[in-house]
Protein backbone atom coordinates (compact mmCIF):
# COMPACT_ATOMS: atom_id res chain seq x y z
CA UNK A 1 0.00 0.00 0.00
CA UNK A 2 1.05 3.22 -1.01
CA UNK A 3 2.24 5.28 2.43
CA UNK A 4 -0.47 8.12 1.85
CA UNK A 5 -3.02 5.31 1.78
CA UNK A 6 -5.01 5.32 4.58
CA UNK A 7 -5.68 8.19 7.66
CA UNK A 8 -3.17 10.66 7.90
CA UNK A 9 -3.64 13.27 10.58
CA UNK A 10 -3.22 16.69 10.96
CA UNK A 11 -1.80 17.06 14.58
CA UNK A 12 -2.36 19.56 16.81
CA UNK A 13 0.31 21.65 18.34
CA UNK A 14 -0.01 21.11 22.42
CA UNK A 15 0.61 24.43 24.04
CA UNK A 16 1.25 25.27 28.04
CA UNK A 17 -1.03 27.27 29.68
CA UNK A 18 1.68 30.33 29.08
CA UNK A 19 1.07 29.59 25.43
CA UNK A 20 4.56 27.95 24.67
CA UNK A 21 4.61 24.55 22.60
CA UNK A 22 4.73 21.50 24.98
CA UNK A 23 7.05 19.23 23.74
CA UNK A 24 6.59 16.26 26.41
CA UNK A 25 3.03 16.67 25.25
CA UNK A 26 3.48 16.55 21.40
CA UNK A 27 6.13 13.58 21.97
CA UNK A 28 2.38 11.51 23.87
CA UNK A 29 0.44 12.77 20.85
CA UNK A 30 2.93 11.33 18.60
CA UNK A 31 2.69 7.97 20.46
CA UNK A 32 -1.31 7.91 21.42
CA UNK A 33 -1.21 8.34 17.25
CA UNK A 34 1.17 5.63 16.04
CA UNK A 35 -0.14 3.36 18.57
CA UNK A 36 -3.70 4.17 17.13
CA UNK A 37 -2.50 2.40 14.15
CA UNK A 38 -2.33 5.55 11.87
CA UNK A 39 -0.46 5.27 8.19
CA UNK A 40 0.88 8.80 8.59
CA UNK A 41 1.00 12.00 10.23
CA UNK A 42 1.17 15.89 8.77
CA UNK A 43 3.08 18.17 11.28
CA UNK A 44 1.69 22.11 11.22
CA UNK A 45 -1.06 22.03 8.80
CA UNK A 46 -3.82 24.52 9.42
CA UNK A 47 -4.76 21.97 12.45
CA UNK A 48 -1.37 23.10 13.93
CA UNK A 49 -2.11 26.61 14.18
CA UNK A 50 0.65 27.22 12.11
CA UNK A 51 -0.20 30.78 11.07
CA UNK A 52 0.34 31.57 15.02
CA UNK A 53 3.82 30.20 14.54
CA UNK A 54 7.07 31.97 14.13
CA UNK A 55 9.44 30.24 11.90
CA UNK A 56 11.63 29.64 14.63
CA UNK A 57 8.95 27.57 16.26
CA UNK A 58 8.01 26.22 13.50
CA UNK A 59 11.62 24.70 12.73
CA UNK A 60 11.57 23.60 16.05
CA UNK A 61 8.45 21.81 15.89
CA UNK A 62 9.36 19.54 12.68
CA UNK A 63 12.71 18.68 14.21
CA UNK A 64 11.11 17.37 17.00
CA UNK A 65 8.28 16.01 15.32
CA UNK A 66 10.86 14.06 12.90
CA UNK A 67 13.16 12.93 15.39
CA UNK A 68 10.29 11.27 18.13
CA UNK A 69 8.47 10.37 15.09
CA UNK A 70 12.16 8.14 13.57
CA UNK A 71 10.78 6.84 10.30
CA UNK A 72 8.13 5.01 12.48
CA UNK A 73 5.32 5.88 9.90
CA UNK A 74 5.29 8.52 7.16
CA UNK A 75 5.51 12.00 7.98
CA UNK A 76 4.19 15.58 6.42
CA UNK A 77 5.03 18.96 6.81
CA UNK A 78 2.52 21.52 6.00
CA UNK A 79 4.46 24.59 4.44
CA UNK A 80 1.96 27.15 2.26
CA UNK A 81 1.36 30.34 2.34
CA UNK A 82 0.13 33.05 -0.45
CA UNK A 83 3.19 34.57 -1.49
CA UNK A 84 4.90 32.47 -3.27
CA UNK A 85 8.32 33.59 -2.97
CA UNK A 86 8.61 33.43 0.56
CA UNK A 87 6.84 29.96 0.42
CA UNK A 88 9.52 28.92 -2.21
CA UNK A 89 12.00 30.15 0.00
CA UNK A 90 10.10 28.34 2.66
CA UNK A 91 10.33 25.10 0.85
CA UNK A 92 13.49 25.26 -0.66
CA UNK A 93 15.33 25.85 3.03
CA UNK A 94 13.46 22.94 4.89
CA UNK A 95 14.83 20.40 6.29
CA UNK A 96 13.84 17.25 5.06
CA UNK A 97 15.48 15.01 6.98
CA UNK A 98 12.44 12.35 8.41
CA UNK A 99 10.08 14.00 6.22
CA UNK A 100 8.00 12.19 3.28
CA UNK A 101 6.09 14.78 1.32
CA UNK A 102 4.86 18.19 1.82
CA UNK A 103 1.47 19.36 2.03
CA UNK A 104 0.73 22.72 0.82
CA UNK A 105 -2.59 24.61 0.64
CA UNK A 106 -3.37 27.07 -1.95
CA UNK A 107 -3.01 30.53 -1.64
CA UNK A 108 -5.66 32.19 0.64
CA UNK A 109 -6.88 35.79 0.50
CA UNK A 110 -5.57 37.18 -2.52
CA UNK A 111 -7.43 34.91 -4.50
CA UNK A 112 -5.80 34.23 -7.81
CA UNK A 113 -7.10 33.00 -10.52
CA UNK A 114 -6.88 29.33 -11.90
CA UNK A 115 -3.52 30.57 -13.70
CA UNK A 116 -2.12 32.06 -10.89
CA UNK A 117 -3.12 29.09 -8.60
CA UNK A 118 -1.12 26.77 -11.58
CA UNK A 119 1.78 29.22 -11.35
CA UNK A 120 2.22 29.12 -7.95
CA UNK A 121 2.31 25.42 -7.38
CA UNK A 122 4.85 25.46 -10.49
CA UNK A 123 7.21 27.06 -8.73
CA UNK A 124 6.71 25.68 -5.57
CA UNK A 125 7.25 22.00 -7.75
CA UNK A 126 10.47 23.23 -9.35
CA UNK A 127 11.65 24.50 -5.43
CA UNK A 128 10.85 21.25 -3.49
CA UNK A 129 12.96 18.49 -3.10
CA UNK A 130 9.85 16.44 -1.84
CA UNK A 131 6.79 15.12 -3.13
CA UNK A 132 4.29 18.13 -3.18
CA UNK A 133 0.76 16.88 -2.05
CA UNK A 134 -1.84 20.09 -3.23
CA UNK A 135 -4.45 20.89 -0.22
CA UNK A 136 -7.80 22.82 -1.92
CA UNK A 137 -9.43 24.36 1.63
CA UNK A 138 -12.04 26.86 -0.16
CA UNK A 139 -13.48 27.81 2.94
CA UNK A 140 -10.50 28.84 4.63
CA UNK A 141 -8.66 30.39 1.30
CA UNK A 142 -11.83 32.07 -0.03
CA UNK A 143 -10.86 30.37 -3.70
CA UNK A 144 -11.27 26.72 -4.83
CA UNK A 145 -8.58 24.76 -7.08
CA UNK A 146 -10.42 23.87 -10.13
CA UNK A 147 -10.31 20.20 -11.09
CA UNK A 148 -8.78 21.46 -14.38
CA UNK A 149 -5.80 22.88 -12.75
CA UNK A 150 -5.32 20.07 -10.62
CA UNK A 151 -4.92 17.51 -13.26
CA UNK A 152 -2.81 20.07 -15.10
CA UNK A 153 -0.50 20.27 -12.50
CA UNK A 154 -0.74 16.19 -12.37
CA UNK A 155 0.28 15.58 -15.26
CA UNK A 156 3.06 18.13 -15.44
CA UNK A 157 4.55 17.61 -12.79
CA UNK A 158 5.89 14.38 -11.94
CA UNK A 159 7.28 15.46 -8.17
CA UNK A 160 3.03 16.87 -7.62
CA UNK A 161 1.55 13.42 -6.30
CA UNK A 162 -1.58 14.25 -4.98
CA UNK A 163 -4.32 16.63 -3.28
CA UNK A 164 -6.08 16.89 0.28
CA UNK A 165 -9.31 17.50 -1.55
CA UNK A 166 -12.02 19.44 1.50
CA UNK A 167 -13.76 21.61 -1.08
CA UNK A 168 -16.82 19.03 -0.63
CA UNK A 169 -17.70 20.09 -3.92
CA UNK A 170 -18.95 16.43 -5.88
CA UNK A 171 -19.00 17.88 -9.13
CA UNK A 172 -15.57 19.24 -8.75
CA UNK A 173 -15.05 15.44 -7.43
CA UNK A 174 -16.36 13.90 -10.10
CA UNK A 175 -14.44 15.77 -12.95
CA UNK A 176 -11.44 15.29 -11.14
CA UNK A 177 -12.01 11.31 -10.36
CA UNK A 178 -12.92 10.96 -13.75
CA UNK A 179 -9.93 13.25 -15.28
CA UNK A 180 -6.54 12.58 -13.03
CA UNK A 181 -3.83 10.25 -14.11
CA UNK A 182 -4.49 6.99 -12.83
CA UNK A 183 -1.89 6.94 -10.08
CA UNK A 184 -2.80 10.49 -9.06
CA UNK A 185 -4.02 10.36 -5.25
CA UNK A 186 -7.21 12.18 -4.25
CA UNK A 187 -7.34 12.40 -0.39
CA UNK A 188 -10.37 13.73 1.27
CA UNK A 189 -9.69 16.57 3.60
CA UNK A 190 -13.10 16.45 5.19
CA UNK A 191 -13.66 13.93 7.80
CA UNK A 192 -17.21 13.71 7.60
CA UNK A 193 -17.21 12.43 3.82
CA UNK A 194 -14.32 10.22 3.89
CA UNK A 195 -15.96 7.37 3.20
CA UNK A 196 -18.04 8.77 0.47
CA UNK A 197 -14.60 9.84 -1.12
CA UNK A 198 -13.27 6.39 -0.62
CA UNK A 199 -16.24 4.97 -2.30
CA UNK A 200 -15.47 7.86 -5.30
CA UNK A 201 -12.20 6.61 -5.48
CA UNK A 202 -10.03 8.26 -2.69
CA UNK A 203 -7.08 6.59 -1.21
CA UNK A 204 -7.47 7.67 2.59
CA UNK A 205 -7.90 11.29 4.79
CA UNK A 206 -5.64 13.89 6.22
CA UNK A 207 -8.27 14.02 9.59
CA UNK A 208 -8.49 16.05 12.24
CA UNK A 209 -11.02 13.91 14.26
CA UNK A 210 -7.88 11.20 14.23
CA UNK A 211 -6.48 13.30 16.51
CA UNK A 212 -8.32 12.33 19.41
CA UNK A 213 -9.93 8.78 17.22
CA UNK A 214 -7.06 7.24 15.69
CA UNK A 215 -7.93 3.50 16.43
CA UNK A 216 -11.35 3.96 15.41
CA UNK A 217 -11.11 6.57 12.16
CA UNK A 218 -8.05 4.24 10.79
CA UNK A 219 -9.91 1.14 11.41
CA UNK A 220 -12.82 2.42 9.44
CA UNK A 221 -11.12 4.14 6.41
CA UNK A 222 -9.13 0.52 5.94
CA UNK A 223 -12.12 -1.03 5.83
CA UNK A 224 -13.21 1.08 3.02
CA UNK A 225 -10.21 0.74 0.88
CA UNK A 226 -10.42 -3.10 1.38
CA UNK A 227 -14.32 -2.40 -0.57
CA UNK A 228 -15.91 -3.32 2.70
CA UNK A 229 -17.91 -0.10 3.22
CA UNK A 230 -20.88 -2.35 5.06
CA UNK A 231 -18.57 -3.00 8.12
CA UNK A 232 -17.54 0.73 8.41
CA UNK A 233 -20.89 1.93 8.75
CA UNK A 234 -21.08 1.09 12.66
CA UNK A 235 -18.16 3.30 12.72
CA UNK A 236 -18.59 6.05 10.27
CA UNK A 237 -22.17 6.47 11.94
CA UNK A 238 -21.23 6.47 15.63
CA UNK A 239 -18.49 9.02 14.66
CA UNK A 240 -21.43 11.64 12.94
CA UNK A 241 -22.25 13.83 16.22
CA UNK A 242 -18.78 13.27 17.41
CA UNK A 243 -17.28 15.09 14.25
CA UNK A 244 -19.76 17.98 14.25
CA UNK A 245 -18.94 18.63 17.55
CA UNK A 246 -15.40 18.77 16.73
CA UNK A 247 -16.02 21.53 13.88
CA UNK A 248 -18.98 23.40 15.72
CA UNK A 249 -17.19 26.23 17.52
CA UNK A 250 -14.01 26.08 15.27
CA UNK A 251 -11.19 24.32 14.81
CA UNK A 252 -8.52 22.67 16.12
CA UNK A 253 -10.42 24.28 19.57
CA UNK A 254 -12.84 21.06 19.36
CA UNK A 255 -10.24 18.61 19.00
CA UNK A 256 -8.20 20.03 21.96
CA UNK A 257 -11.07 19.52 24.09
CA UNK A 258 -11.37 15.66 23.27
CA UNK A 259 -7.48 15.22 23.67
CA UNK A 260 -7.44 17.33 26.98
CA UNK A 261 -10.47 14.71 28.23
CA UNK A 262 -8.43 11.74 27.11
CA UNK A 263 -5.53 12.89 28.87
CA UNK A 264 -2.92 13.47 25.81
CA UNK A 265 -2.44 16.98 25.84
CA UNK A 266 -3.87 20.40 27.18
CA UNK A 267 -6.58 22.81 25.15
CA UNK A 268 -4.51 25.68 25.41
CA UNK A 269 -4.98 27.85 21.97
CA UNK A 270 -3.16 30.90 20.34
CA UNK A 271 -5.56 33.54 19.39
CA UNK A 272 -7.12 34.68 17.26
CA UNK A 273 -8.57 31.25 18.09
CA UNK A 274 -10.06 30.52 21.34
CA UNK A 275 -11.79 27.71 23.43
CA UNK A 276 -15.34 26.04 23.25
CA UNK A 277 -17.75 26.93 25.83
CA UNK A 278 -18.41 24.71 28.59
CA UNK A 279 -21.71 23.33 27.06
CA UNK A 280 -19.69 21.99 23.32
CA UNK A 281 -17.12 20.30 26.32
CA UNK A 282 -19.59 18.48 27.66
CA UNK A 283 -21.19 17.33 25.14
CA UNK A 284 -17.55 16.29 23.44
CA UNK A 285 -16.78 14.49 27.08
CA UNK A 286 -20.58 12.80 26.20
CA UNK A 287 -19.38 11.82 22.57
CA UNK A 288 -16.16 10.34 24.13
CA UNK A 289 -17.90 7.58 26.10
CA UNK A 290 -20.34 6.88 22.74
CA UNK A 291 -17.66 6.06 20.50
CA UNK A 292 -14.79 4.95 22.37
Amino acid sequence: MNRFHGTGVAMVTPFQADGEVDYPALSKLIGHLIDGGVEYLVSLGTTGESATLTKEEKKKVWEFTAKTVNKRVALVAGIGGNNTRETVAEIAEFNIDGYDAILSASPHYNKPTQEGIYQHYKAIAEAAKLPIILYNVPSRTGSSVAAETTVRLAKEFKNIIGIKEASGNFDLLNQLFRDKPEDFLVISGDDPISLQMVAMGGVGVISVVGNALPRQFSDMIRKCLAGDFKGAHASHYSMIEFTRLMFAEGSPAGVKSALRQLGVCEDTIRLPLVNISAAADAKIGEQLKVVK
